[in-house]
């Protein structure tokens, strides 16, 4: 049965309609692009156990976050080794393959989340599902890029689409599913109704003659419930966030699609052409720093071509990866205490799925610009215009801490979904890049090589992120804890300010919290907690520009002897021609 899946069996015939393969392309990459929507995720899963507020015995939203880091990484490893693979057996077989870890590894990431095994849901969804998201990705785009020699760029750009659109779909539907399997807590009162005592930095509150943990969920809590609740006192661990019951749909509703679309996939015989096309001229291609020749898989990692490109993907992924994770909760952080009645769990909803729609539009958009601009000259557009947009965003957050008004978050808006065409755009043009500058025989297996810069962003990303977040919340919070009275903050969380440390470990003290007690006229350090981070990716953004200018052409030595310049070598040839007489 594998066996009928390699791609000798797959060849087309020569009247095959290659507009049908770009469809299972999208499909694969539209299910494995909800990668992209994991920040929505993220609130529940801080939460399984309080449901509308974090407990002590929650993650936190640094371990939660790392889940996405873990897939991303176990993606660019998957692609990597399986790169070459897929040059070997086709994109049939990879896309199976990539369905079975998908959808399984949302089944596994499902099961961790019941029993509240972490490393389960890192196994699942981080180890198998990546390795399903690496394998889904790159199996269309060395195929397309077969199938559309006179437009590369647009090709890439077809699929590649798809994985950023991938969170347009998942978003809503996410949404929709967490709010069906949603159970609230039991509610016990308002907060100054129930006798509360701190117990080990715990909430406690007696239920039927025992001590209960609780949590106290205030106005920003109960705003984000996806159901009415009231504010007040709810009992830990009676409720559900839906997140496990969303994972088991998923898993299967993504397995179905991914196997579908994986029977649909075709491969040009050996020296197709598309009708009427003609490839530019040695003199043409070369201003353009498009080579008609090809490099090895192996050879191309002996090239500095190879080491400046990574660099470019990597930091340019860099930049926006971290963003991606956390956009839900930055979005609501920034501005949800300045803006609340603009910035409610509704409109961080809706700004995810926004992401996504510019994410998958800068996708096409910008390969097909590279087409007429080149490759180069589009790279140079994404560090340029990026530093700059990246600077933006800590003067936004300024500003709105000082006067809190909509111009402010309509620049933050912009400037975020300008970023984000480029994110998606520098995926979607880097596979006609590699094909420009390698050629087209190895481009698939290249390309899988080049995306370990992914797994390498998706660690630095998070990790710049939420530990220099983590640094601005920690200052934060001394600072505040400095300015409220002592005697306020015994009566607001049960326990003397020397306990802050214990407070804040339990998740009982925060910024929003200890905001409720300051002085009057104390700014909240809550939208300045992203600044660093921002002035951080626009240096990151620096060093990617350098890499790019250096690129040149490709040395003649590097090169692999004319005779075995084609799109496959002679078995593989051989192999096609049988097929396509059959």
């Amino acid at each position: 049965m594998f066996d009928s899946l390699k791609k000798e069996h797959i060849v087309a015939h020569d009247d095959f309609n290659r507009w049908k393969v770009p469809p299972a392309s999208i499909a694969i990459h539209l299910c494995i692009g909800s990668v992209y929507a994991w920040s929505i995720f993220n609130p529940p899963l801080i939460k399984e156990f309080g449901v509308v507020a974090a407990s002590s015995g929650d993650w936190g939203l640094k371990s939660v976050v790392w889940i996405f880091s873990v897939a991303i990484v176990f993606l660019g490893l998957a692609a990597a080794f399986g790169g070459k693979w897929l040059e070997e057996v086709g994109p049939r077989m990879v896309g199976v393959v990539a369905a079975f870890c998908w959808g399984g590894g949302f089944i596994i990431g499902g099961l961790g989340i019941m029993t509240h095994q972490l490393w389960l849901v890192y196994l699942g969804y981080g180890a198998i599902g990546g390795c399903g998201l690496g394998l889904g990705y790159v199996s269309p785009v060395s195929t397309l890029i077969r199938w559309f020699p006179d437009r590369r760029g647009m090709a890439t750009g077809m699929a590649i689409m798809g994985f950023g659109g991938g969170a347009m779909i998942a978003t809503p539907i996410k949404e929709s599913l967490l709010s069906f399997f949603y159970k609230a807590p039991d509610y016990l009162g308002a907060e100054g109704a129930v006798n509360l005592v701190t117990e080990g930095g715990k909430r406690m509150a007696e239920v039927g003659g025992q001590m209960v943990e609780v949590v106290v969920a205030g106005a920003a809590q109960v705003a984000s419930a996806p159901v009415p609740l009231q504010e007040g006192v709810y009992v830990v661990g009676t409720g559900n966030t839906g997140a496990a019951a969303t994972f088991f749909t998923l898993g299967i509703a993504y397995f179905i699609v991914m196997i579908i679309a994986s029977f649909s996939y075709r491969v040009p015989r050996e020296g197709w052409l598309p009708a009427g096309w003609t490839p530019p001229t040695e003199d043409a291609a070369s201003k353009r720093m498009i080579t008609h020749k090809n490099v090895h898989i192996d050879q191309a990692l002996k090239t500095p071509q190879f080491y400046l490109l990574w660099i470019v993907l990597c930091f340019n992924v860099t930049a926006g990866i971290g963003v991606i994770g956390v956009a839900k909760t930055m979005m609501s952080e920034i501005f949800g205490s300045t803006l609340p009645m603009v910035v409610n769990s509704a409109f961080a909803a809706t700004y995810v799925f926004m992401i996504s729609v510019f994410n998958m539009c800068g996708r096409f958009f910008w390969a097909s610009i590279s087409d007429y601009i080149g490759r180069k000259n589009t790279y140079f557009c994404f560090f340029i215009l990026g530093i700059v947009l990246y600077l933006s965003i800590p003067y936004a957050a300024a500003q709105v801490s000082v006067n809190p008004a909509v111009t402010w978050l309509i620049m933050f808006y912009a400037a975020t979904m300008i970023i984000f065409t480029m994110y998606g755009g520098g995926f979607a043009t880097i596979p006609a890049y590699l094909a420009d500058i390698f050629g087209t025989k190895y481009v698939g297996g290249i390309h899988g090589r080049l995306l370990t810069a992914w797994s390498t962003a998706g660690v630095l990303g998070p990790l710049a992120i939420t530990e220099l977040r983590q640094a601005s919340v920690n200052n934060s919070i001394t600072e505040l804890a400095s300015k409220v009275d002592a005697t306020a903050f015994q009566q607001k969380f049960g326990a003397g300010i020397e306990q802050i440390d214990q407070l804040v470990a339990a998740k009982t003290v925060t910024i929003a919290r200890l905001m409720e007690i300051a002085p009057a006229g104390t700014v909240d350090p809550t939208p300045s907690l992203y600044n660093t981070t921002m002035y951080a990716m626009a240096g990151l953004l620096v060093v990617g520009l350098i890499a790019n200018a250096l690129v040149k052409p490709i040395h003649d030595k590097h090169y692999m002897e004319t005779a075995g310049n084609t799109d496959f070598d002679a078995d593989e040839a051989r192999a096609a021609a049988q097929a396509s007489k059959a």
